[in-house]
């Protein structure tokens, strides 16, 4: 019978956030996935844990994969752990499970210490619908479609990143979504954990005065969904009507149709758009 793959939550600073259930898995396997061995040896040596370890990461997790896989069916117990947190959060981990639950081989989570939700609860944003974005796209166009996107989110945003670029990302963000509410949260469960709530504007101007250190998660606030109607409607009203009523038209719509839509797109009665519309007429 084939072995499972457990996904072990690891502490993301604080050593006392190891759960039992996690340490002994790690004991017991026959085989642990680490993202980094490196810097995963110092945890199995706190822990006592002596279970052989193979590097699985960003960079092998196709090839090594299906390695990984061939163990499984073959009956090993693998559990799988990233450098910090809970693996297939933003970390090659994710792979790892589509293939093994491609082959049959149950996969179960461990959950324990998440960076992402450990932060939005400590943010002071709203929690209730949130997204997570995790590091922006290095490539140029893909980070720039990424921020579009995020320009009219409403649910609270949570990203990673690094230190030495936060104050460039601060001043990024302010820029293509607004100067909007932002908790920057550092060195999270860790001695000198730190949580500024402010704007991205005065957290940039922060930041540039006092070197940032340690990994960085940063919370936004989504756009207030009356603002954003009230854009989307003083965008809609600085349309031509004629243009308007043609982009649906265009689409097959009827004319009454069209400018029902119309007015639900400008905030304002069907009878309005018909009497605007036949002044246009007249004036023809």
């Amino acid at each position: 019978m084939a072995g499972p793959l457990y996904l072990c939550a690891t502490p993301i600073g604080n050593l006392e956030d190891m759960t039992f259930r996690v340490s002994r898995t790690l004991k017991e396997a026959d085989l642990i996935a680490a993202e980094d061995t490196r810097n995963s040896i110092r945890l199995l040596n706190h822990f006592d844990i002596h279970t052989p370890m193979t590097s699985y990461h960003e960079f092998n997790r196709f090839d090594k994969g299906r390695e990984l896989v061939e163990l499984l069916l073959a009956g090993k117990n693998i559990a799988l752990i990233t450098d910090a947190g809970t693996p297939g959060i933003s970390d090659p981990g994710e792979e790892l499970v589509r293939l093994a639950q491609k082959a049959g081989i149950t996969v179960t989570s461990l959950p324990g210490a998440c960076a992402a939700v450990t932060a939005l609860t400590l943010s002071g944003l709203p929690t209730r619908r949130f997204c997570f974005e995790a590091f922006l796209p290095a490539d140029r166009k893909e980070r720039a479609r990424v921020l579009e996107e995020l320009r009219t989110e409403t649910r609270t945003i949570i990203l990673y990143e690094a230190p030495h670029r936060l104050v460039k990302t601060l001043e990024e963000l302010a820029r293509e979504l607004g100067d909007r509410r932002v908790t920057v949260l550092r060195e999270l469960t860790k001695k000198h954990e730190t949580i500024l709530g402010t704007t991205l504007t005065e957290a940039a101007e922060f930041y540039r005065r006092q070197e940032p250190r340690g990994e960085c998660v940063l919370v936004l606030a989504g756009v207030d969904a009356g603002e954003l109607k009230a854009q989307e409607q003083e965008s809609w009203n600085e349309m031509p009507l004629e243009e308007h009523l043609e982009r649906y038209l265009s689409q097959g719509m009827s004319q009454k149709d069209a400018m029902k839509a119309a007015a639900a797109d400008r905030g304002v009665s069907k009878r309005d758009i018909y009497a605007q519309w036949l002044a246009l007429k007249e004036k023809v």
